[in-house]
């Protein structure tokens, strides 16, 4: 139970942050949604993302942040492993699983449910 709760915490919380910052600044989504990948890999690289990770379990790994976590996570395994190579390859390795995931079910979704443009 205490797992569902963290999820639903952190989850939400990270939420809260982007819907304040939607009202309350002139921020585009799309600058918010580069922000959020982008404090999730720096926050990932520093360790600090593990330790939210821990407490909220997917409510912390399925919103943004969690991809950008994911990719310092990945680069870092990757450097340790390969070297200096790794800064190139670990961001990919780590993200692939991801998008290949979300391209295949975005396809399966497009021929079930036939989409049209917005003017249609």
């Amino acid at each position: 139970m205490q797992d569902y709760i963290g999820a639903f915490v952190v989850g939400g919380l990270i939420c809260v942050i982007a819907q304040v910052l939607i009202d309350k600044t002139k921020l585009t989504p799309a600058k918010i949604l580069v922000a959020f990948v982008t404090i999730g890999t720096i926050l990932g690289a520093l360790g600090i993302y593990e330790k939210i990770v821990q407490i909220g379990g997917a409510g912390a790994t399925v919103p943004l942040p969690g991809f950008g976590y994911a990719l310092a996570k990945a680069t870092i395994k990757e450097i340790n492993k390969e070297g200096l190579i790794g800064v190139l390859t670990g961001g990919i390795k780590g993200a692939a699983g991801g998008i290949t995931a979300a391209i295949f079910f975005g396809y399966i979704m497009a021929i079930i449910f036939n989409p049209k443009t917005k003017g249609q």
